[in-house]
């Protein structure tokens, strides 16, 4: 499920950038890995893949942003009798980490790679997570390879896991896919991302899921002045993300087959939250009748728009309550689905990213292949909901903290200024003391004051913000 995205420019001693760095020393945040740690993943980047199943011949491609070098997925695309057949390889980081070394006692500190609108702070060393391990063109890699054979109407038919030796052939942007797709310039196994990802689409919204297509915050700054922009996601992004949401279902499903495994769980969103994302659209102009389901107010919407943009960030909010959960020995657990996937679902193609990938990936392999689970898995499974728990908690301060921070500097010349805002939520134990959504520039800060009407419209003034330094803060008027 999407984080909210923020990219800031600008040189690196500019006060925003500057103050995001000052975030990361806070925090606590490694700037390196540990001596042990980075020798462990350099000699395991100089070891020869293994023998395996060689699947060499396969001409897959990446799809990322551009410039992108953490390649966790390659994927093929191609026809098979009236449906289609998805190869979806996912980076081995088994094969290069040791249980138990220092390597992965460093991975189980992380948990996960952090993005800061500035900067990544990777969760393995760049000698893996950007050369050896990661799906570069030209290289052959470790994988495990997916093998999921569609129906025409887009339904899993069939799947194999296997581990497997890959090369891909090009590493594509989004961009340049969704350029050669709309001018019908794509090769087949390309072409067929439109086809299946759509396939995809409806199947999720027959069984009630939702995707939000999140925009990326672009944060400017030209002589010390920051200006907010947002990026609409590429239809691409989105039929990308479908093969994502494809092989985790997949994974669940093996899991729960197995009778052990790692899931990853949404309830429904509480009462209280729909609520105050309600105050929310109203704040931003969002036509949201009680009668209308979130699911058909979200497919409505165009990220183009910025109030749109600025509401589909908001939307992410009531994704903050999913977890993971670890079931054993067939004694499967109360709630299975993903409110948002609305079906089982698993985190599995991102395991240079995440650390419950890895185990994930190795649960399934001894699904399909009947070989016991390793012990490394089994002895780490129960603790790993409680580890991802604190890397998405370090994670979900860390994306709070720097929308503080980007809020403060985009507002820091207009201290005293009054602005059109709302209040979407107050502070049960102080009434006098809330949170308010601006109109614009679509931002949300702290509000003070006698009077707080939650969710009616409202005039504020901003008395302080500075980034890295003070926090936005407003009053009533």
């Amino acid at each position: 499920m999407p984080p909210r995205k923020i990219r800031v420019t600008g040189a690196p001693e500019a006060p925003l950038r500057a103050a995001l760095a000052a975030l990361r020393t806070g925090l606590g945040i490694p700037e390196d890995f540990p001596p042990e740690a980075r020798a462990e993943a350099e000699r395991a980047a100089k070891a020869p893949p293994p023998p395996s199943y060689d699947a060499t011949d396969i001409p897959f491609f990446t799809l990322d942003p551009p410039g992108s070098k953490d390649l966790d997925q390659a994927a093929h695309l191609s026809r098979q009798g009236t449906g289609y057949r998805v190869r979806y390889a996912i980076a081995d980081v088994a094969h290069f980490v040791v249980p138990g070394g220092a390597l992965d006692a460093e991975a189980h500190r992380r948990v996960n790679t952090l993005y800061f609108p500035d900067e990544r702070v990777p969760l393995h060393p760049v000698a893996l997570s950007e050369d050896a391990a990661s799906l570069l063109p030209g290289r052959t890699r470790p994988a495990v390879l997916w093998t999921l054979d569609l129906d025409e109407l887009g339904r899993t038919m069939a799947v194999d896991v296997r581990r497997a030796l890959v090369r891909s052939r090009a590493r594509l942007d989004y961009a340049g896919v969704q350029r050669a797709i709309d001018t019908g310039t794509a090769e087949e196994p390309v072409a067929l991302l439109r086809e299946i990802g759509r396939a995809r689409e409806r199947q999720e919204a027959e069984r009630g899921g939702i995707s939000l297509a999140v925009p990326e915050q672009e944060i400017t700054e030209q002589d010390h002045t920051y200006a907010l922009s947002y990026r609409a996601p590429l239809p691409a992004e989105g039929w990308n993300a479908q093969l994502s949401l494809l092989t985790g279902m997949a994974a669940a499903d093996l899991m729960l087959a197995l009778g052990t495994g790692i899931l990853r769980t949404l309830p429904a969103a509480p009462d209280g939250a729909v609520a105050r994302l309600r105050r929310t659209a109203r704040a931003l102009g969002i036509d949201w009748p009680h009668h209308v389901p979130y699911a058909a107010v979200i497919s409505a919407l165009d990220p183009h728009e910025p109030h749109h943009a600025a509401f589909l960030q908001e939307c992410t909010t009531l994704l903050r309550g999913a977890g993971y959960t670890v079931f054993r020995d067939g004694a499967l657990p109360a709630i299975t689905t993903h409110a948002a996937v609305a079906a089982p679902y698993t985190h599995c193609t991102a395991p240079l990213r995440r650390l419950a990938d890895r185990y994930a990936l190795e649960l399934c392999l001894s699904a399909v292949s009947d070989a016991p689970t390793p012990d490394w898995v089994l002895a780490a499974l129960d603790a790993l909901p409680h580890r991802m728990a604190d890397g998405a908690q370090r994670a979900g301060t860390v994306e709070h903290d720097a929308i503080d921070i980007v809020a403060a500097a985009l507002l820091k010349d207009r201290v005293g200024e009054l602005f059109d805002a709302c209040v979407v939520d107050v502070d049960e134990h102080r009434p006098g003391t809330g949170t308010v959504q601006l109109a614009s520039p679509a931002v949300i800060g702290r509000v003070e004051g006698p009077d707080l009407p939650l969710g009616e419209p409202l005039r504020v003034r901003l008395v302080q913000a500075a980034p890295g330094a003070a926090k936005p803060l407003f009053t009533t008027v």
